[in-house]
């Protein structure tokens, strides 16, 4: 396993199958999920971060437990310890964290849901202990046994991603979920639109890969995917692969700082790129969107307070698509 890992990390190595077709090269997250569970709070120097869940998705998550007579080894009840197996270095500031647990047991991920993570920052006045929490969404198969994988950024000032980095193998990881955010169906749409920033690309790969890999799912899907440099573009070399051994898959790639040699997008997405990239207004259409705050604001506008929809405003809007074809994750 750590032979995989080191492997996966070297520029030597590009293209790396991990357990099934893991491709990856990354340079840049950027940790921004719509949590629909429960409502937690995670105090984080002077910050309170809420996860809003519902009855609703806890009930389907146990319809799904019975439907499978599976054992998962997540609970979305209480937080769970995971062994960190091994850890690598993708790039100067980004790491690949694989965990493990029962190899006969499923992680219980579904298509387009992710997990919370939390992490003690101290003791308040009460000596009650302190927690972060962040949301983030594994890169491995769903349905892979023993083993789920992380990809994350280590910020210099980020609390929790500085506790991964921190991390030995034989550490262990408190973790909730699975986290339900979009319910995917196939063909439940003709043709869906991505628009992703960043480690937003992360619930785009799992519905991209659910789609592709169910014969029966007919749906097409257009990305547009921005970063702030084409060494920063996560899991590139997976999703060149991934469209060009499917039709049904076009990628669109745009980076704010180009280099001399890049032939995609430059600058921020446009209107133009929406246009061009993207499937128009339409019953059959939707879109999904998922960047970091900022990106968010320009393209759909952001969640609302309560982490519902939220209002769809940005260039969405102006271009004609209603709150009925857009999700914002």
């Amino acid at each position: 396993m750590a032979a995989l890992l080191k492997k996966l990390a070297t520029k030597a190595a590009p293209m790396i199958a991990f357990n099934g077709a893991f491709l990856a090269q990354s340079k840049s997250t950027f940790p921004n999920f719509r949590i629909p569970f429960g409502a937690i709070a995670a105090v984080s120097g002077g910050i309170s971060y809420y996860y809003y869940f519902s009855s609703s998705s806890v009930a389907y998550l146990d319809e799904i437990a019975d439907d499978t007579g599976s054992k998962m080894a997540l609970n979305p009840n209480k937080w769970t310890e995971f062994k960190l197996e091994d850890k690598a270095q993708v790039s100067h500031n980004t790491q690949l964290f694989r965990f493990s647990f029962d190899p006969s047991v499923r992680l219980g991920l579904d298509i387009a849901s992710c997990i919370l993570t939390r992490a003690p920052t101290g003791q308040d006045a009460e000596g009650k202990t302190k927690y972060v929490i962040r949301p983030y969404t594994p890169i491995s198969d769903p349905d892979a046994k023993g083993y789920f994988d992380l990809m994350i950024k280590v910020y210099p000032e980020g609390k929790m991603s500085q506790h991964f980095a921190s991390l030995k193998p034989g550490d262990v990881m408190e973790v909730k979920g699975p986290i339900e955010k979009l319910r995917y169906s196939p063909n439940m749409k003709k043709h869906i639109g991505m628009i992703a920033g960043g480690s937003g690309i992360t619930p785009m790969l799992q519905i991209i890969e659910a789609i592709l890999e169910n014969p029966d799912d007919n749906t097409q899907v257009s990305l547009l995917y921005a970063n702030v440099s084409p060494d920063d573009i996560l899991l590139k070399k997976k999703l060149d692969v991934l469209a060009a051994s499917h039709p049904n898959l076009t990628i669109h790639y745009t980076v704010d700082n180009p280099t001399n040699d890049w032939i995609g997008g430059k600058g921020y997405i446009s209107k133009d790129m929406v246009v061009k990239g993207l499937p128009g207004p339409a019953d059959d259409t939707l879109i999904l969107v998922c960047g970091p705050p900022g990106m968010m604001q320009h393209i759909s506008g952001d969640k609302a307070k309560d982490y519902s929809q939220g209002e769809l405003t940005g260039l969405l809007k102006e271009l004609g698509y209603t709150e009925s074809m857009v999700y914002k994750f």
